[in-house]
């Protein structure tokens, strides 16, 4: 395997395999190869170390090094490295975390059935709702209500769902969505718009939509308390209570995405909590175990579960499952990271250190590549712009970004470039010195993005 060499060009041209450059020079240059981790930092082959700033893929809440889950892994390998959860069957690692899960999150769930991802938890989602309506003898209510940038994984059903270009491009679509403004104020706001206006236009064209569509045709309702990799956008004032009122009074399931917002994330223990979100159905994953184990769930309540069961009931069998649904060593290491989180008030501290790294990066509001600071809890992103006014960026929308996280990576952090914001989403162990070198780090990095547009002629206003 070519091993990737540490410089700015190789990195400017890897790290563009996402939709935005020619994957093939991925391939050509490789990877750059990460050996080891520690807390919040990784290395790379050559001895380089990096505040790894995304947690991975927003998902190793107890940084790179949490010895409790390797044993916590180590112990239910060596007693039962193995088993199903099908033909009536189970083992203690399953029940009790079905048990912890539906006992600490909102909405009064009632099942929890687990999957190794956040998409299959989704794709599990999409059908088991469908098997819903079809058990209630509605058959012709099967579409699924989304917002533009949302993202709800690759699967098959549930890239249909994501609202990002560049995992449709190319790709065939099997699930009927309709689609919706996403509730980004800074950049879907209208001029004179105050945030309330914005979040009542958003209530009208939700309710507009469902009943131009007839409500008797659309079954669920899926959303991100916070949009994750759509940009972190965090809702208007308001948003999920008007969304809620208008679902109910059209009878349509509310499903919540917390697989990035989850266990700690938005500073509360779910999404849900932060926003005051009662769903119908809940996707889990990333967090759950830490991401030391594929592992992912989805709970429901008992609106969705007893007609379920009630329709399995009449056919004799729920005819889906997977191989590692409930897989028993992810659900140990998903126990353990839930008993850490909870014994080392891990939500709270997340919570604070999420106000201390907001503060950092609004401390550079000012700097001219700046557009927008947002976030909560330990989540948050920096929308890069050449022109505040505008709020626009290079010609090619993603360059900026990109150019950005290649100097980045120079200096020793891994953010991601969503287009051209700048995530930071770090394990939630993070303390104040660590946040404080990211941050100054990331000055760093703006300064000498900047003094490259100048250089190449940019303007700047």
């Amino acid at each position: 395997m070519t091993i990737r060499p540490n410089s700015i060009e190789a990195r400017d041209t890897a790290f563009h395999l996402h939709g935005y450059t020619n994957p093939a020079a991925h391939l050509e240059i490789g990877p750059l190869v990460i050996e080891r981790g520690d807390g919040v930092h990784v290395f790379d082959n050559q001895g380089n170390k990096y505040i790894e700033a995304m947690a991975g893929l927003w998902s190793a809440a107890l940084g790179f090094s949490e010895t409790r889950l390797v044993d916590a892994a180590t112990k239910q390998m060596k007693a039962l490295p193995y088993y199903h959860s099908f033909a009536h069957r189970g083992h203690t690692p399953a029940a009790e975390l079905a048990d912890t899960l539906v006992n600490m999150a909102p909405g009064n769930m009632s099942k929890a059935f687990f999957t190794n991802s956040g998409s299959e938890a989704i794709d599990t989602a999409i059908k088991l709702i469908w098997y819903r309506s079809n058990a209630l003898g509605k058959p012709e209510k099967k579409k699924i209500l989304v917002r533009n940038r949302a993202y709800h994984g690759v699967t098959v059903a549930a890239a249909a769902l994501t609202g990002l270009p560049a995992n449709h491009a190319s790709f065939d679509q099997i699930v009927p969505t309709l689609r919706l403004t996403c509730p980004h104020y800074w950049r879907e706001g209208l001029d004179g718009e105050t945030e309330e206006q914005f979040t009542n236009r958003l209530a009208e064209e939700l309710e507009n939509m469902i009943v131009a569509e007839g409500p008797e045709t659309i079954a669920a309702f899926f959303g991100e308390p916070v949009l994750g990799a759509g940009g972190v956008v965090t809702p208007p004032k308001g948003y999920w209570a008007a969304v809620q009122k208008i679902l109910k009074k059209y009878d349509i399931l509310l499903v919540a995405d917390e697989v990035i917002c989850g266990f700690g994330r938005t500073g509360q223990m779910f999404g849900c909590n932060t926003y005051d979100i009662t769903p119908d159905m809940m996707t889990l994953s990333k967090q759950l175990s830490s991401s030391y184990m594929p592992s992912s769930a989805l709970l429901m309540n008992e609106r969705v579960f007893e007609p379920l069961m009630n329709e399995a009931n009449k056919i004799g069998t729920l005819g889906h499952g997977y191989t590692g649904s409930g897989h028993p060593v992810a659900c140990a290491v998903a126990n353990e990271t839930i008993r850490i989180i909870r014994e080392d008030n891990l939500v709270e501290h997340a919570a604070a250190m999420g106000e201390h790294l907001r503060a950092g990066l609004n401390n550079l509001s000012d700097h001219p590549l700046v557009g927008e600071v947002r976030g909560v809890g330990l989540i948050a992103a920096v929308e890069l712009v050449t022109n505040k006014e505008t709020k626009t960026a290079l010609e090619k929308p993603g360059k900026l970004g990109l150019q950005t996280n290649a100097l980045a990576i120079e200096n020793g952090f891994f953010s991601r470039p969503m287009m051209d914001a700048m995530a930071f989403c770090p394990p939630l162990i993070i303390q104040t010195h660590e946040i404080d070198d990211l941050l100054g780090r990331f000055e760093k990095t703006l300064d000498q993005s900047l003094a490259q547009l100048q250089k190449d002629g940019h303007q700047i206003g």
